[in-house]
């Protein structure tokens, strides 16, 4: 029986960033989290995709607690992650971590791998042998002791990330929120950090939230696939269903446009799903469907009601009026 460890029920996150003009002064607001819902297990890759602008770094962040939402509920093993004066249970904050993007801003230049490695054992376990830890945590993601003396500047890219994610597991996490954390590495170092984060998942049981906008990557990495856009989920499915069967047309024209190298690859892809027009601006998402000013298979409803959820079958959801009844579609 699988056990949920994160879920977000109609989560929300509004950023205010200007005002309208007088006589009015109405807030301009950008929905960059704009009610989203799911539901993570225990052990799991979930893979959250989509373009720059669609919201999932700020999923990441307010799960990670840098962001309070606006409204809705994200819970942690049933428990609120957020109380009523907004603040985080003290003995959740280290049961979630994040590996960032690029591990060359994230890592503080002027301390070295030790103490960048002991602030969080001094924080969250006091008292102990902090610099056998140290040794250890290094140990475990195949780096040598005599690191823990270096600078971040003297360390490759890839050597930060690995650091990275070794500070991540100081606190003996369950939830690691992995947001790009590939995506500025070199192919051949991309490819040992994801052996390594596969790894550390199978020995400590781990939890990734992977954050990302390469689908070929999720091919090899994910349990399930949650595909965004504008602020909202429009796709959920296991990753074999999801690469096998796409639904959202925003879905397929993802998939339609990753890059080949063989007939065989081309074959697999779902048919060529040509998207018009431009992204909408976040400040001004379209009424009805976020996707209706793109969408070749638009319809009039797509302009009237923003379409909700529906399961698909084998655990495969879609929020799409193709796959609504005719009558909750409003006709």
């Amino acid at each position: 029986m699988t056990t949920d460890i994160l879920t977000a029920t109609d989560l929300k996150k509004y950023f205010v960033i200007g005002h309208t003009g007088w006589p009015k002064r109405e807030p301009i607001t950008v929905k960059a989290v704009d009610g989203i819902s799911f539901t993570m297990h225990e052990g799991e890759t979930l893979g959250l995709v989509g373009e720059s602008g669609s919201g999932k770094s700020t999923v990441a962040y307010i799960t990670i607690g840098m962001y309070r939402p606006t409204s809705g509920s994200l819970k942690f093993r049933g428990q609120e992650l957020f109380q009523a004066d907004g603040k985080r249970p003290l003995h959740l904050r280290k049961e979630i971590q994040i590996v960032f993007q690029d591990p060359g801003s994230s890592l503080n230049p002027r301390r070295n791998i030790k103490e960048l490695l002991d602030l969080p054992l001094r924080i969250h376990q006091p008292g102990k042998h902090r610099l056998e830890q140290i040794i250890r945590l290094l140990e475990i993601v195949d780096m040598p002791p005599e690191y823990m003396y270096k600078y971040p500047h003297m360390l490759s890219g890839g050597e930060k990330q690995i650091v990275a994610v070794a500070r991540a597991l100081a606190t003996n996490p369950s939830l690691i929120i992995l947001d790009e954390p590939t995506s500025a590495l070199d192919v051949s170092v991309q490819a040992k950090t994801i052996n390594l984060l596969l790894r550390l998942q199978k020995e400590f049981n781990l939890s990734y939230l992977f954050i990302t906008h390469d689908l070929s990557l999720m091919r090899n990495v994910a349990s399930r696939v949650a595909i965004m856009y504008l602020g909202k989920i429009c796709e959920v499915a296991e990753t074999a269903e999801f690469f096998q069967n796409p639904l959202h047309p925003y879905t397929q024209m993802l998939l339609s446009s990753i890059p080949v190298v063989s007939e065989a690859e081309e074959e697999l892809k779902p048919k060529k799903v040509v998207s018009t027009g431009e992204i909408p601006s976040p400040v001004n998402i379209p009424t009805g469907c976020s996707f209706n000013t793109r969408c070749p298979f638009v319809m009039d409803v797509c302009y009237k009601v923003d379409p909700v959820m529906v399961e698909a079958g084998n655990g495969h959801t879609v929020r799409c009026h193709l796959f609504t009844q005719p009558a909750s579609a409003g006709g």
